[in-house]
């Protein structure tokens, strides 16, 4: 039996700058975040089948797929439903029977934090250790990512969810000509800032980060002024905020985080949804200096909320009233 786990990540700044070629474009980009325990996790068990049993936890289904039905034609097709993901990366090593596999995402579903792309990566290391190879995390990003963009057929996907699962820690992510450069910034001091500062809430309005990346993408190519500049401005922010946490100014860091957050909503039109928008309403009037971040592509899903420690009761009672849910989580430590 082997068994692995990733970080689902929570992005602090700079995401969406993580498209390529925009990255290429746009100068001095950086895209910011943090490896979560909430973890995709994988477990590959051997069988005498000849096929592949695969259990997700997310779905509560069980399935089982003969050898013969891992074809390029079922493959191009909707035949594997929500699994496909599963089954392009099993047939990429070749592994179509004897194993039973069971999943979990680690994230509820639609809740922007790149689940699927943890659960990916985390496959993909899983496999690579069934079939005793030694695991290049450029190739696996590169591999996974290439699947991932090909099945969601709605522009590229970007490279940042992966990173965490395979590193840990706090990760700046710039790309350079010969790949993505992956600066560790883990610290105990900057964990334990960030996570009595931070508060993660899943809205329960699932959302879909390839279509709202696509209208990024479109708006960019058309040459759309609001939306390079935008970008630009998201790019110098993520900067500032590199060079705070390089000096532990950690507050400036918050700062920033919150900035990026109403820039991004400027922005993009509908990235924060009307429920909320009104729980921010709500708690803006109550305890002031509170910041929101919407999480990935936004439009749904999780957001940030930047404040004090000592807000967080109030901040937990505002989010209960509104029917969501906060997502409890520590920073995870380095894993390379």
């Amino acid at each position: 039996m082997i068994q692995a786990s990733g970080s689902v990540r929570v992005d602090l700044l700079g995401g969406t700058l993580d498209l390529n070629p925009i990255n290429y474009i746009i100068p001095n980009v950086v895209t910011l975040n943090v490896a979560t325990t909430l973890k995709a996790k994988v477990t590959l068990e051997e069988t005498s089948e000849n096929g592949i049993e695969i259990n997700s936890i997310d779905y509560d289904s069980s399935v089982f797929y003969g050898q013969d039905d891992f074809s390029s034609e079922n493959l191009r097709s909707g035949f594997f439903g929500p699994l496909r993901f599963i089954a392009e990366i099993l047939q990429y090593f070749e592994i179509t029977s004897r194993i039973k596999l069971t999943l979990s995402s680690g994230s509820p579903t639609g809740a922007g934090l790149g689940g699927s792309s943890a659960m990916g990566v985390t496959l993909y290391r899983a496999l690579c250790q069934w079939k005793k190879l030694k695991v290049d995390p450029a190739i696996a990003v590169k591999t996974v990512n290439g699947i991932e963009a090909r099945i969601l057929d709605s522009g590229p996907a970007g490279y940042q969810d992966y990173y965490p699962a395979l590193y840990g820690g706090v990760l700046a992510l710039t790309p350079k000509w010969e790949g993505v450069k992956v600066e560790q910034l883990f610290s105990d001091e900057l964990k334990q800032y960030l996570e009595s500062h931070l508060t993660l809430v899943f809205s329960g309005e699932s959302r879909n980060s390839g279509i709202n990346n696509w209208e990024v993408y479109k708006h960019f190519f058309d040459k759309d002024l609001k939306t390079r500049n935008g970008l630009e401005g998201i790019a110098k922010l993520s900067n500032l905020a590199l060079e705070a946490i390089r000096k532990k100014n950690y507050p400036e860091l918050l700062k920033l985080i919150a900035e990026e957050g109403r820039n991004r909503q400027e922005l993009f039109p509908g990235i924060v949804t009307p429920k909320m928008y009104s729980l921010f309403e709500s708690i803006s009037k109550n305890l002031g200096h509170v910041g929101m971040k919407a999480c990935g592509a936004g439009g749904g899903g999780c957001f940030l909320l930047t404040h004090e420690p000592e807000n967080l009761p109030a901040l937990e009672e505002a989010i209960r009233a509104q029917g969501m849910k906060i997502l409890d989580f520590s920073i995870e430590a380095p894993q390379i």
